[in-house]
């Protein structure tokens, strides 16, 4: 691998040292899109055209690309990305060909050119970039629409504002500068720059609108949340687990006092009834759904999709409560090298070097390494437990792409990881004290191999016509003790699915339609006890999508699987949106899910404490011996895109029900000695209700704040109960500024009421825990400053309150006692934590 990159340095410093013989224009485009399939497509399309290079940002809209003037031309390259489906700043793709793109790549369209035009107020500021790339606000500059003839000349800071008809053009003028005019055609705030050439003349002008950190395309059907690498830098987010603090859908916690593992859920659920998908691919499932949400370090990821109540059939049975994907970096990502290093205060170290190379027009490869190592024993609340455990992990993945001009598109990645964790009380020594009573210890070894691959055609003149085929295959394995508790887990598995797309007459009716297969492997030990299945379940889907309504659009579709233990397994979907506006959508969804439980693995944090595993009145000797988890998600998303004080703003309302035919019920609360499963009799039901407004309450200043209201109960054998650790009210704000000379500044705070402890009455007096735990707050920031395009520090902390669970761990003193219990986790174990970071980026 070392002698494969160091050839192609050598090409490259070959290649820079020859002398340039042609000329090449560099250009950038305002390119419209939603999604990956975009990106190859737009990106395809132009070097079809003869371009030398191109880059589509799905956030920001650009196209930039480099071609020789000499063989093509920037307008023939608009041109021929119009006749693919996408509208840019010059040519508008025509309707039928925009109609038939794949559902997901509907993005929003700016109005036709035959609606009246409306009066709108534009504000801007207009810059100046000096030599040394320091932007400075440009004073007495005019600012003049060329439709109404209305000018405005910028104020000291270069703020101007304009009242005029929308679409139109406005010219910028400056002493000293080349006049030159641009397209408005939304109300956006805008940002002009003004770059001066070595002769002082106007060079280039560069107009931005700020994208949202976070948004629910108005176009999309299902109410799938887009999380970008903005939002994901609020935070030091050093992995997957931890990528959802700024949101307030999804809750974050400890599963335990010891292990340090996080654990989230969606809808009141835990996060097993969230189906998680890796680029549409099933890798965090099974055994290693846990654990695997540390498996994927924040600097990989490119961007998060997370939709809420039952997803797409095409990616499989599992959704109950939602379904999040997650979008790793590409092999022609825009970031040739990405190197972020982190350190806090708890002694954990973590390094990431992302790089990225193409090879030659059609192929391009990436490398991504993670590395996190923690040799610091901390007890802050000297109860002779560390805070946090110690060890390491590497982790790294090697990608390729290839993408032709015929329509073809491969993808495949190779990817190991290797996790070592030790934890327990502060004098444990894993050579000297394992499986012995002298201290008590948690050990962890996990390991992971991976394979994933994906081969795309789209027919080159039928666009709205492709065939996909995704596979993958992996093995896991995770050897661990806790005390004197052993549980060793092994998964294998192999999954492929066969994707077709096509039309039913015209671009009005589309369908997706394909064939899934899917092998999975299971051999868990608990303390000598063993536990095996294999699960073999191919399948089946349709799914419909009716589009030719101006209102009203819809997504129907079936699967139809056959698992080798329970038969065949149906699950239908509903997905509807009805536009009441352009700005101002309804969504409505129903839909069934189906699941097996791997009741080991999703309770790992029972492990650290006494508790004995117990399984009532199995019903085969398939696995644990526990029916399927079957489910009803029903639920309504409602938003509202607004403009007040010509400034963006948005207000949305969710509301879903969780309704299950059966499920496997943990029960912590007949025995503090033990963990009972059993299967549901009776009721089991999640109700989530959640209303969210963003707004920019000042340029730059971004508030997001949130209340959402949890109602979740089952049906234990001794009665209907709340279920634990879970708050029935959560309030959420987030404020976000930017300065213009690149500070960030991120501000969380949460509000969680009481939650229900797991009853343990039963325990001798001081070995017991409150019936409720009591209401509090969480409150964290980050301030970063991007010195330059490759620089980047940023310092934060989490948990500035310094608030943690006073009594984390129940006979702590004496944890080989029949008591001992640390798995009564209902809010911080960690205190104050404050880290520090840098980012160093070679685009």
């Amino acid at each position: 691998m070392i002698q494969r990159y160091l050839i192609i340095f050598l090409f490259l410093l070959n290649a820079t040292a020859s002398p340039a013989q042609k000329k090449i224009n560099t250009e950038t485009f305002k390119v419209l899109g939603a999604c990956e399939m975009c990106k190859e497509r737009i990106e395809t399309t132009v070097l079809d055209h003869k371009a030398k290079s191109a880059r589509w940002d799905a956030i920001a809209q650009l196209l930039t690309v480099s071609y020789d003037p000499a063989k093509t031309s920037g307008e023939k390259i608009l041109k021929a990305v119009a006749a693919a489906g996408h509208d840019n700043e010059r040519f508008k793709a025509p309707d039928a060909v925009y109609q038939a793109l794949p559902a997901c790549c509907h993005y929003q369209r700016d109005a036709d050119a035959a609606t009246p035009k409306q009066k709108q107020i534009i504000t801007g500021v207009v810059l100046e970039e000096t030599a040394k790339g320091k932007l400075n606000p440009i004073s007495d500059a005019t600012v003049k629409s060329l439709h109404s003839n209305q000018h405005f000349v910028t104020d000291s800071t270069g703020v101007f504002r304009l009242e005029t008809d929308l679409p139109t053009h406005i010219a910028i003028s400056y002493v000293g500068f080349r006049s030159d005019t641009i397209s408005v055609k939304t109300p956006d705030m805008l940002t002009i720059i003004l770059k001066n050439s070595s002769t002082g003349d106007l060079k280039e002008v560069i107009v931005s609108s700020k994208n949202p950190s976070t948004f629910v395309s108005t176009m999309s059907i299902l109410n799938t949340l887009n999380m970008g690498t903005k939002e994901l830098t609020k935070a030091a987010c050093c992995n997957l687990s931890e990528s959802f603090e700024t949101s307030p859908s999804v809750d974050v916690s400890y599963s335990d006092a010891v292990t340090g593992v996080k654990q989230i859920q969606l809808l009141g659920l835990s996060g097993s009834y969230t189906q998680l998908l890796v680029e549409n691919t099933p890798e965090l499932k099974g055994l290693t759904a846990h654990y695997g949400l540390t498996y994927i370090p924040g600097p990989w990821i490119d961007g998060i999709q997370l939709t809420k109540g039952t997803g797409s059939v095409v990616n499989g049975y599992e959704s109950i409560a939602g379904q999040i994907n997650v979008e790793e970096k590409k092999p022609d990502n825009p970031e040739q090298l990405l190197v972020n290093a982190y350190v806090n205060t708890m002694g954990r170290l973590e390094a990431n070097i992302n790089t990225a190379q193409k090879l030659n027009d059609k192929w391009s490869t990436a490398l991504l390494t993670h590395g996190n190592y923690s040799n610091k024993k901390v007890d802050h609340n000297m109860d002779g437990f560390k805070d946090l455990p110690t060890g390491s992990q590497w982790n790294l993945v090697n990608r390729w792409k290839y993408l032709d001009n015929n329509g073809w598109i491969i993808q495949f990645a190779l990817k190991a990881l290797n996790d070592q964790r030790y934890a327990g009380q502060m004098d444990f020594d894993p050579n000297r004290d394992r499986h012995t009573t002298n201290y008590y210890g948690v050990g962890i070894d996990a390991q992971q191999y991976g394979f994933t691959g994906k081969l795309g055609y789209v027919f080159p003149q039928h666009k709205y016509k492709s065939l996909g085929l995704i596979l993958s295959a992996g093995q896991y394995s995770n050897n661990g003790y806790y005390g004197l508790t052993t549980y060793n887990g092994r998964q294998k598995t192999v999954y492929g699915n066969f994707i077709y797309q096509s039309i039913i007459g015209t671009t009005d009716h589309k369908f997706r339609t394909g064939l899934s297969f899917s092998n999975e492997n299971y051999s868990e030990t608990l303390n000598g006890n063993l536990f095996k299945r294999n699960e073999i379940v191919p399948g089946a889907f349709f799914e419909y999508t009716y589009t030719a309504s101006d209102k009203l659009t819809a997504i129907a579709g079936l699967r139809l699987d056959h698992h080798n233990q329970f038969g065949f397994i149906t699950s239908p979907r509903l997905h509807l949106k009805y536009d009441f506006s352009p700005k101002t959508n309804l969504r409505l969804s129903g839909g069934s899910g189906f699941r097996i439980s791997n009741i080991f693995a999703e309770n790992v944090g029972v492990f650290v404490s006494a508790r004995r595993y117990e399984i009532l009145n199995p019903t085969s000797a398939y696995g644990y011996g526990l029916d399927p988890e079957k489910a009803w998600n029903y639920g309504l998303n409602f938003i509202h895109n607004f403009m007040l004080g010509s400034r963006k703003g948005s207000i949305a309302l969710d509301a879903y029900q969780t309704r299950f035919r059966n499920q496997t019920v943990a029960d912590l609360d007949a025995d503090p000695q033990a963990i009972r499963f059993y299967n549901l009799k009776g009721k089991s039901v999640s109700n989530s209700v959640q209303a969210e407004l963003n707004y920019e309450l000042l340029r730059k200043l971004e508030l997001r704040m949130a209340y959402r209201w949890l109602e979740v109960q089952t049906q234990y054998n001794q009665g209907l109960l709340d279920k634990p650790f879970t708050a029935k009210h959560r309030a959420f704000i987030n404020l976000a500024y930017e300065t213009r000379n690149n500070w960030k500044f991120d501000y969380t705070t949460q509000w969680l009421s009481r939650k229900r402890i797991p009853n343990t009455a039963s325990n001798p007096a001081g070995k017991q825990m409150d019936v409720w735990s009591p209401s509090f707050f969480q409150l964290a920031a980050q301030l970063s400053k991007q010195f330059s395009k490759q620089w980047e520090v940023y310092v934060g902390g989490e948990n500035l309150t310094n608030y943690v669970q006073d009594y984390r761990i129940i006979d702590a003193q004496t944890p080989f006692s029949p008591y001992f219990d640390g798995s009564l986790i209902w809010g911080p174990v960690t205190g104050r934590m404050v880290y520090a970071g840098f980012r160093f980026r070679i685009p």
